[in-house]
């Protein structure tokens, strides 16, 4: 090892006698530099940061505003259903029963859907011997309450109504809460409320 020069050896010393710590170079100003070279940077750090946090809040928003619509397309889809499905329900005539009923049952689905199935057979006999047919229309409708699977529809329907004992059109008014489900693509009514 030479000893012109003050080469670390891995131990405490050098070849010098010395201890190998290095007090100063002549270089003092490069700690400044640095610094400054970093301060330099700080607005294109802050604009990349600032980038990234708005990419982030367009994401969120895009997100939110795709379920909204989402929602809506729902809600909008399910009242159409459902009012189609007031007039199927509020609409039979005794001479076409097994059709009106099927027609029900097959916009009917779950808790709803078993009780019109069961009702429908003590139903039957009444219409029939009372020659009853009825017409029903939807005269206003509104959203309850919405998700992407399941939509309350508030209903106002009107229903003209004749049988045996009442030959001359009756008109009944109202208030109907349905719940629709999404079904295998289709919005069937799950629970009619005569609130």
């Amino acid at each position: 090892m030479s000893t012109d020069s003050a080469t670390v050896t891995g131990e405490t010393g050098t070849a010098d006698g010395t201890d190998g710590t290095v007090l100063g170079t002549g270089h003092g100003g490069d700690d400044k530099r640095s610094g400054r070279r970093w301060f330099a940077h700080l607005p294109v750090v802050l604009l990349v940061l600032v980038t990234l946090s708005a990419l982030a809040a367009l994401a969120v928003l895009a997100t939110q505003l795709r379920s909204a619509r989402a929602t809506e397309d729902a809600a909008r889809a399910a009242s159409e259903a459902a009012e189609q499905f007031a007039v199927t329900l509020t609409s039979v005539d005794s001479a076409n029963l097994d059709a009106d009923f099927a027609a029900v049952l097959d916009g009917a689905t779950g808790e709803f859907e078993q009780m019109y199935a069961e009702s429908s057979e003590q139903l039957e006999q009444l219409l029939i011997d009372n020659q009853a047919r009825a017409e029903g229309i939807v005269v206003e409708s509104g959203i309850k309450s919405a998700t992407t699977t399941k939509v309350e529809v508030l209903l106002f329907v009107d229903q003209s109504v004749t049988n045996t004992l009442v030959p001359e059109p009756r008109l009944d008014r109202s208030r109907v809460v349905m719940t629709m489900e999404l079904v295998d693509g289709r919005w069937l009514a799950s629970q009619v409320d005569l609130p």
